[in-house]
């Protein structure tokens, strides 16, 4: 269950970055907007494949599961059990970009821009900023995990592109925080409407890492094991 769950995760993430950049970038514009979407696909499965690769293998797309079903290298069960959480994964993401794009479609395309407030209103800002921490803490978990050996040595380079990964799909709603230290300190002195909305970008990033770690514990199952050790 834990592997299907992460190949859950993983196709969420993949799914909520590489098209939530196309919709950022307005893919299809110019040739520049063709190539940054596909880099960010290409990217977030290097991302992905460092969080949650010691546990699935980080399949993320029905293909290479029924590709590594046919090769023999896994059983029936757990190829349906892996493309089940993939298409579930997969939704959910599209779910939550559809959200962000109808409640405000000009920041979606671009045509204004979050700058250092919720430019889409509060609540809006609350929910991006929330769903990016989570994307954003849950690599920085799985990538510094010792489920994954001797790739955690790597770390640093999946939570560097996750980092550029959810600023090109966030930075048209809020400016992309996902860090409550780096809000406080440019809303003091900016004053105004960035201290008015400073809230959002302090409690939605740790109600986003709270989500995370929980899921990551489902996941990985880290947390029980040390709480056995203490016992």
């Amino acid at each position: 269950m834990k592997k299907y769950l992460a190949e859950l995760v993983g196709t969420f993430v993949l799914t909520f970055l590489g098209c939530g950049a196309a919709v950022s970038l307005n893919c299809g514009a110019d040739t520049a907007s063709v190539i940054g979407t596909a880099v960010a696909f290409g990217l977030t499965v290097v991302a992905m494949a460092y969080a949650i690769g010691g546990i699935s293998g980080c399949h993320i797309n029905p293909a290479i599961t029924l590709g590594v079903l046919l090769s023999g290298r896994m059983s029936g069960k757990d190829a349906c059990g892996y493309i089940v959480g993939q298409v579930i994964g997969a939704i959910l993401a599209a779910a939550a970009l559809y959200l962000f794009v109808t409640t405000s479609p000009g920041l979606a395309e671009g045509t204004t821009t979050g700058a250092n407030a919720c430019a889409a209103g509060q609540l809006n800002g609350f929910i991006v900023e929330c769903f990016l921490t989570f994307i954003f803490v849950l690599v920085v978990l799985g990538a510094t995990s010792k489920t994954n050996g001797a790739t955690n040595n790597f770390a640093g380079l999946a939570i560097g592109l996750a980092l550029i990964l959810i600023h090109l799909v966030g930075i048209h709603y809020t400016g992309t925080s996902v860090n409550p230290a780096r809000s406080i300190g440019p809303a003091l002195f900016e004053g105004g409407q960035a201290l008015t909305d400073l809230w959002v970008f302090i409690v939605a990033p740790l109600v986003g890492a709270a989500v995370a770690a929980c899921v990551w514990t489902l996941i990985s199952g880290e947390c029980c094991c040390k709480c056995k050790k203490e016992d």
